[in-house]
């Protein structure tokens, strides 16, 4: 048996006014997903446990089958692990994003226009973090390059009481309220502060604006932890599992899980990704062995943040035709039984650009189940919600999905 995980990142979503009433999903073309609903299970899963908040770190690990009040030690520990950083036991990750703020000053009171500088390419952050660690480098302070705009500072020997938010949630809002808070909050906002100062005019930034793209003007800290460590995939499902994503947190749960990783050319996390190459790559890792592929795509998430309506139905279509379509005749033709599940890690509305907590709809294809129970239409919210099949305990959902139990509750 073959397993394929399509885990379209923060599509579900509420209706809106621009889509008459309607969702992302229930406007976009996407016959593929479509028919494995009407040959599949549909219902919702709870990819949040109780006491967490909704997000990619919480859903991601849930849908694997980790729990993520157990493992979970912060968002950015599992960047550094995807990048490559070592962490000793007293170091503390942060994710840094190098963000668009207003030229108002005092600094508290700039509002946050982006959160990733107009999606700054690798090349141009790279020279920024550069600049950063000559101005704020030290033994116990050190930026490291990540992707786009999605980076990480290590603070050596430090604690971990501190309270951030998540840039992405504050777009068009003044910073006052967002500053660090709790250990060494003055140290992180005086360095969040001269970062402005030192990158408002950097050649980068200059450039940039010349192009008419926004400057990364400021760098923004959260999502701290120590590192993390995970029971081995293989030895918890007992087959071979691989990854395809352009995301440094899913790279760095693959690596923490011991699962294969796999590099696709143009993989952006972004609307613009390789949707097609990233489907040959998980062909590419049935083949080399895989039992288990899990294809994760960013762009409906990045869509939902930027309040996106048109942006976030194109990238529902794109999974569709471009990312799933292709394994789906692969799996059809491969001569063994397999399982395809498509869900979302959390929703990211449009309406409110942030992550929220509540379920999303999953469809769960099983090619030797020639009697679905929760068959549907379509796959939707409202597919979903209809069928009355839910899926409460969203960490034990892939373990049964393998060993062929019954999912709901």
């Amino acid at each position: 048996m073959k397993y394929f995980v399509l885990l379209c990142d923060g599509m579900a979503d509420m209706p809106v006014p621009e889509l008459d009433m309607k969702t992302p999903l229930e406007c976009a073309c996407k016959p593929n997903m479509d028919a494995l609903a009407r040959t599949g299970e549909v219902g919702m899963l709870n990819p949040t446990p109780q006491g967490c908040k909704g997000g990619s770190e919480v859903g991601n690990l849930c849908v694997l089958g980790y729990d993520a009040r157990k493992y979970l030690t912060g968002r950015s520990p599992l960047e550094a692990a995807a990048i490559g950083i070592h962490m000793d036991e007293k170091d503390v990750a942060l994710r840094c994003n190098l963000v668009t703020l207003s030229e108002d000053m005092p600094y508290a009171q700039k509002t946050m226009i982006d959160y990733s500088s107009d999606e700054i390419s690798t090349p141009e952050a790279d020279e920024i973090i550069k600049t950063l660690n000559q101005y704020f480098g030290s033994e116990l302070v050190k930026f490291y390059t990540g992707f786009s705009y999605r980076h990480c500072l290590i603070i050596k020997n430090t604690d971990t009481d501190m309270s951030f938010t998540p840039p992405h949630n504050i777009t068009g809002r003044k910073i006052t309220e967002y500053l660090p808070k709790g250990t060494l909050s003055k140290m992180l906002a005086f360095m969040m502060e001269r970062s402005y100062e030192v990158l408002k005019e950097h050649p980068v930034n200059l450039s940039r604006m010349e192009r008419g793209l926004r400057p990364a003007n400021s760098i923004w800290l959260w999502g701290q932890g120590r590192r993390m460590t995970l029971p081995s995939f293989k030895e918890k499902y007992g087959i071979e599992g691989g990854v395809i994503t352009a995301v440094d947190l899913l790279r760095g749960i693959a690596n923490c899980a011991g699962m294969r990783l796999y590099k696709v050319e143009g993989a952006t996390g972004n609307l613009d990704t390789n949707y097609a190459g990233k489907a040959q790559a998980a062909i590419k890792a049935f083949k080399e062995g895989c039992g288990l592929v899990y294809l994760h795509v960013e762009a409906p998430d990045e869509c939902g943040h930027r309040h996106e309506v048109e942006g976030k139905v194109k990238a529902a279509e794109y999974i569709d035709k471009l990312a799933l379509k292709p394994v789906m005749d692969y799996l059809k033709d491969c001569g063994e039984d397999y399982k395809i599940l498509i869900t979302p890690d959390h929703p990211t509305p449009l309406t409110t650009g942030s992550h929220s907590d509540d379920p999303v709809p999953f469809v769960l294809y099983d090619s030797t189940n020639k009697n679905p129970k929760h068959s549907r239409p379509s796959y939707s919210e409202k597919e979903g919600r209809e069928s009355g099949l839910y899926v409460r305990d969203g960490i034990t959902f892939l373990e049964k999905i393998i060993k062929g139990e019954p999912i709901g509750d």
